[in-house]
């Protein structure tokens, strides 16, 4: 390497944040302890590969959305990203349409009365609420909780991708018709849909009602719980 090449290499080290470096052997070695991160690095074209957690990687994608204000949805009343919350490593994940009034308050999803269902149903499988993780399609609140139109879920939907493809879950619970008919791309109703198993983004994808609809439905309850002993089959098999 000529004095040339070197230069460029410490000013590519040096827009990393490299401060100096040393050919002390200790010095290295300390080095390496503290930035457990670094897998590895190419000097042809200068690209670092760094290893997350789980949940730093969710983080970067939380912090990738900001104060997000890619679509209308910021500019009629929502209060703020709804996000995701759960076991960043979870085996089960759920995913729902869009938050509510008390999610759209709070950050977080499923707070509401049928978020106290949704609990009561991972509860009836042997699991907590901190066992699995939840979702929503859209990040924000629409209006008077109204369906998501098109072009926001094609905006929003990218970092759902992302979350299910950090998480890697092995179940995907898509709540009630609309979450069910966004992820699969489909128009058939959830009544012909729900207790398939799909395959999505490396899970099995189980589409069920959502807790809203078993609140005006009771009669209901007893078809969700088919799909989620189905559920639970598929979490202790080898999926």
């Amino acid at each position: 390497m000529d004095r040339t090449q070197l230069a460029e290499h410490l000013k590519f080290a040096a827009e990393l944040g490299v401060a100096g470096v040393s050919r002390d052997p200790a010095w290295r070695m300390r080095a390496q302890e503290s930035t457990p991160l670094i897998l590895s690095t190419s000097s042809l074209d200068h690209t670092v590969t760094f290893s997350k957690t789980p949940a730093e990687a969710l983080a970067a994608v939380r912090a990738d959305i900001g104060d997000c204000t890619r679509c209308k949805l910021h500019t009629l009343g929502r209060s703020q990203v709804v996000f995701g919350v759960g076991n960043p490593q979870a085996d089960l994940m759920f995913v729902g349409e869009a938050p509510g009034a008390d999610e759209d308050i709070q950050g977080i999803p499923f707070v509401g009365r049928a978020g106290q269902l949704l609990t009561k149903i991972i509860e009836a499988i042997e699991l907590k609420r901190e066992d699995v993780y939840i979702a929503n399609v859209i990040k924000c609140r629409p209006p008077q909780n109204r369906n998501p139109e098109p072009d926001e879920v094609e905006t929003c939907e990218p970092f759902l991708f992302r979350q299910i493809d950090l998480i890697k879950p092995k179940v995907i619970v898509a709540l009630g018709k609309f979450a069910a008919q966004a992820l699969l791309r489909t128009d058939a109703p959830i009544s012909r849909i729900r207790g398939r198993v799909f395959e999505y983004r490396g899970a099995k994808l189980i589409p069920t009602f959502h807790p809203a609809y078993l609140l005006r439905n009771p009669s209901s309850k007893r078809e969700v719980w088919e799909d989620m002993k189905l559920v639970k089959s598929l979490l202790k098999s080898e999926v």
